[in-house]
Formats: C-alpha cells, sequence, structure tokens
C-alpha cells in the first residue's frame, strides 16, 4: 500500500506522476532525452536498447522491482531479446552477458555510480575509452546511472504499487517505443486495468 494517497491503478511511477503533474513533466522530458536517442543528440554514441539495459542494470542493483522489469522490457523490446534472456544475463552477471565491450565497460561504470559517485575510477573510465566509449557515452552513463536511482528511490519511497503481470510491461514497451516516455492513458491495456 502506497504511503501517501495516489491515484488508483496507475503502478509504478505512473501513481506518483499522476499525484504531482508538476513534477511529472520535468522527470518524463529527463528520461526522454536519456533513454531515447534523437536528431538533437547526434553525438550519442548509445542506442536506445543499450540506455535502457543501463537503466535496467542500475534499477535491479537498486532492488527496484518496477523499474527493472518496465525498463528491462523496453531493452528487450528494443534489442530483439523476446525472452528478455539478455536482460536477466545482464541484470545477473554483465560480464558474461552477450553484450559489447565496451557496454561492459560502461556498467562498471554505472555500477559505481549506483554505489555512490565517487566509486568511479580513473581506471573505469580508462577501460571504457580503451573499448572505444567517447566522453558523451561516458558522462550519459552516469546521468543514466545517477538519475535512475533517483527514480528508484521515488518509486520505492512512495511504495508504489508494481504489477507482476510481464504481459503489462510487455504492452508498454512497445508503447514507449513508439510514444516515448509520457503520462498518457496509453500506458495500460485497456484488460490490464
Amino acid at each position: 500500500m502506497p504511503h501517501i494517497e495516489l491515484p488508483a491503478g496507475l503502478p509504478g511511477i505512473r501513481g506518483p506522476m499522476a499525484f504531482s503533474p508538476e513534477t511529472a513533466r520535468p522527470l518524463n522530458d529527463l528520461v526522454n532525452v536519456l533513454l531515447r536517442t534523437n536528431a538533437q543528440r547526434p553525438e550519442s554514441g548509445l542506442t536506445e536498447g543499450e540506455r535502457e539495459l543501463i537503466a535496467t542494470y542500475v534499477s535491479s542493483r537498486n532492488d527496484c522491482f518496477f523499474c527493472q522489469t518496465i525498463h528491462g522490457a523496453v531493452a528487450s523490446h528494443h534489442l530483439g531479446d523476446d525472452d528478455w534472456s539478455l536482460v536477466k544475463s545482464v541484470k545477473s552477471d554483465p560480464e558474461q552477458a552477450n553484450i559489447s565491450s565496451k557496454l561492459k565497460a560502461l556498467l562498471v561504470i554505472a555500477g559505481s555510480v549506483q554505489q555512490g559517485g565517487k566509486y568511479v575510477t580513473p581506471e573505469q573510465i580508462e577501460v571504457a575509452r580503451a573499448e572505444g566509449a567517447t566522453d558523451h557515452d561516458i558522462h550519459d552513463t552516469v546521468l543514466i546511472a545517477a538519475a535512475f536511482c533517483m527514480y528508484n528511490r521515488y518509486v520505492d519511497g512512495l511504495a508504489t504499487w508494481a504489477p507482476e503481470n510481464p504481459d503489462l510491461y510487455r504492452y508498454r514497451a512497445v508503447k514507449v517505443a513508439e510514444y516515448g516516455y509520457t503520462h498518457e492513458d496509453h500506458y495500460m491495456p485497456p484488460k490490464l486495468r
């Protein structure tokens, strides 16, 4: 049960966003900039699937069920990972996951940010650069990891509801890929509302 009275039937971050639309707008704007690639950020070297994997990994380390599941579903959608096996492997052992060496190095940095910003070391940055990460990739990884620590704590700090039905997350992943992150009502399929 949520710690405050949130609109009924809205899972995860959707409840607090409906409760406080004035804070929802900048939070949605930030997540769209961080997780979606677009023409306004041509220097971005990370795909949407990779960005979602970073968010998923950090959310998993923070034990935020809703965020790791929704962002894992979106990552799976972008990466063609229909059974979520890649996402599961990244969450359990990214070093053994079937991802690029660059992304593995960036996940080390993201994991360090999740512990605390001062855990990122010059050696981790050098390894990421040696694997092809640009300054923009490193910047975005650190900011995604930092932002998802905030999003995870927002969701869990208010004790929001997180459905277990994977079909909800799969449905939302398709909508996010099409529309981006938004507070619109297409969040949940009618039969799951």
